[in-house]
């Protein structure tokens, strides 16, 4: 019985794209059909909306089978050893991820939102949630859920030989039961001690709470403000609201954390201190109790938060001492959000992977933040605003476009006046033969008045110039635009697909107290590769040159990275814990 009961599903799997046909655009290309994803991710459930789910059943496909084209079977010798030594996330993995229950009617949205929910676990490389209608019963369906895992074992390092070489390994999936261990180790012979190590652990989805938990300890953690090296040990618990249809959503992070001048760089380049963070924070959705039993079709949402941090240094760098300084200095705060959104998704493909499924956002977002924070003896209220818009077109163009704003009140005056508009758009697929092409295009402007805590503006960031140095180059205004166009080519060479592109960024830079006739320009040219095999936990692999032809600084030059931590799936919440505005972080 449960043999005939596999055929049948893959049988159905087998015809997976008849039951997602509005997803799917089918483009003329030289004789051949190319297949891509492009639909809103409720239309395929929308007709079964209100029947009752009888069944739900779970099934994972082998490394050798695609969603592009599930009813072939690519035997070759690579993921024959794949999946001789990887085993799929088990089958209550998959069910303790779902929100959709049975004996419960059909909500589209809902669906949706747990399809692209599973898609967005970092073991999970693609899932389809299907409808199977039922002969003679038309009242009800059964639903399969359909995986395919990633292969999760990776490996990675670096070296300059002969003085250093450092190294990690993942498991991002032991046993296929939703945990995670990354270990990693240093040796440099310019360092005291030579030697460091780090490991931390993870589990998803404790007890289908939704809740995760991160444990680690590191002697080599490189801190993400300061990219300086420190000893770390860190707890953290973080459940997402996964569905505008969940209610509560929060988290909690503790850490201890000191950098010591283990490198023997002179006083006055080493960064010496100790601190310990507690940052908390909860919020529920309001009204969705009620909001859901009477109309499930209604997306906009209320989400009201509050958030307690504090960062208590210790131990300070001399650099620093008692001066305002908006990474070292003492910091506390209060801050409660309340956000209203209505966010639903298009499938698509090509936007930061290789074809696997990629979910972008259409809709609105719009957070107001207000508090107390104190950062050394400056207390002060604050206020702040976030404000996001996603178009997503039935061509396949997405664009995002944000407003963020805040500022403190002292003494009857505005404080650190923070200010960033901008936008980030998506060409839709045009088609050279067989390459795919898509544009790449953001344009921003921030401007800082009143400065007192807040970081100056810099152009080393997503705000800016990529992979641009500069300790000198910063400011009170930045206008900045980047251009990108990626080719992906058709073909593989081991199961690694390949997308060439020509890139441009342009910043300019006012200089804090300067007038505007005093901005800088700065650019920077170049192009490269990007890799990847989308079977393969690891992120994509990019090699790209950089040209820097206009730097008024003189830090000009050549230079070429490769670097393999890039993003490889659009990143788009629903709620984020309430935060002040930072203008030289992508928040």
């Amino acid at each position: 019985m449960q043999d005939s009961v596999k055929i049948s599903n893959r049988k159905f799997i087998n015809n997976l794209f008849l039951q997602a046909r509005s997803n799917i655009v089918k483009t003329p290309d030289t004789g051949t059909v190319d297949i891509f994803i492009n639909g809103k991710s409720e239309a395929p459930y929308l007709p079964y909306e209100g029947r009752i789910i009888r069944h739900i059943e779970v099934e994972a496909l082998g490394f050798e089978r695609t969603f592009n084209d599930t009813a072939t079977r690519h035997e070759t010798f690579s993921n024959k050893i794949a999946n001789s030594i990887h085993t799929n996330t088990r089958a209550f993995v998959v069910r303790n991820s779902l929100f959709i229950k049975e004996n419960t009617p059909v909500n589209a949205y809902a669906i949706a939102d747990n399809e692209r929910y599973l898609r967005s676990l970092s073991y999970i490389h693609d899932a389809r949630i299907l409808v199977k209608y039922i002969p003679g019963n038309p009242d009800s369906v059964d639903i399969l859920v359909v995986t395919k895992d990633f292969f999760t074992i990776s490996a990675d390092g670096a070296a300059n030989l002969p003085h250093r070489i450092n190294a990690r390994v993942i498991d991002d999936n032991i046993a296929g039961m939703g945990q995670s261990v990354t270990v990693t180790g240093l040796d440099d012979n310019t360092r005291t001690p030579n030697g460091a190590y780090g490991a931390s652990y993870t589990k998803d989805n404790i007890g289908n709470s939704f809740v995760n938990a991160t444990i680690g300890y590191s002697l080599m953690n490189i801190n993400n403000y300061t990219h300086v090296e420190e000893t770390s040990e860190f707890f953290g618990l973080d459940k997402p609201l996964v569905s505008p249809y969940s209610r509560f959503a929060g988290g909690v992070t503790l850490s201890n954390n000191a950098s010591y001048n283990s490198y023997h760089l002179p006083d006055s380049q080493s960064f010496v201190y100790k601190y310990s963070y507690i940052n908390g924070w909860i919020g529920y959705n309001l009204g969705i109790k009620k909001l859901t039993a009477t109309n499930n079709t209604i997306r906009d949402r209320r989400f009201l938060a509050i958030r307690y941090f504090n960062y208590d240094f210790t131990q300070v760098p001399k650099q620093v001492a008692d001066h305002f300084d908006p990474v070292f200095n003492n910091k506390m705060g209060v801050l409660s959000t309340l956000t209203f959104f209505k966010q639903d998704y298009f499938k698509t493909q090509y936007i930061y992977g290789f074809g696997t499924t990629e979910d972008l956002p259409y809709g609105y977002n719009i957070s107001v933040t207000g508090g107390w924070i104190r950062q050394l003896n400056l207390e002060r209220p604050y206020a702040g605003i976030n404000a996001q818009r996603y178009i997503a077109t039935e061509h396949g163009d997405f664009l995002q476009l944000y407003l963020r704003a805040g500022a403190y009140y002292y003494q009857n005056q505005i404080q650190d006046v923070n200010f960033l508009v901008g936008g980030t758009a998506y060409s839709r697929i045009f088609f050279l033969k067989q390459t795919k092409i898509r544009q790449y295009i953001m344009f921003s402007y921030s401007s800082l008045y009143r400065q007192i805590t807040s970081q100056p503006l810099r152009i080393d960031n997503t705000y800016g110039i990529r992979e641009f140095l500069s300790d000198s180059a910063y400011g009170s205004r930045r206008i900045s635009l980047q251009l990108e166009t990626p080719f992906y080519l058709k073909y593989k060479v081991l199961g690694f697909q390949f997308a060439p592109f020509p890139y441009a960024d342009f910043s300019l830079l006012q200089p804090g107290g300067q007038p505007f006739n005093k901005v800088s320009l700065y650019s920077g040219v170049g192009g490269g590769v990007r890799t990847r095999n989308e079977n393969l936990v690891f992120g994509t692999i990019e090699l790209r040159a950089f040209y820097y032809p206009v730097t008024p600084d003189g830090v000009k030059g050549f230079k070429i990275i490769l670097n393999s931590e890039l993003q490889y799936r659009y990143n788009s919440n629903f709620i984020r814990q309430p935060d002040y505005v930072q203008l030289n972080i992508d928040q």
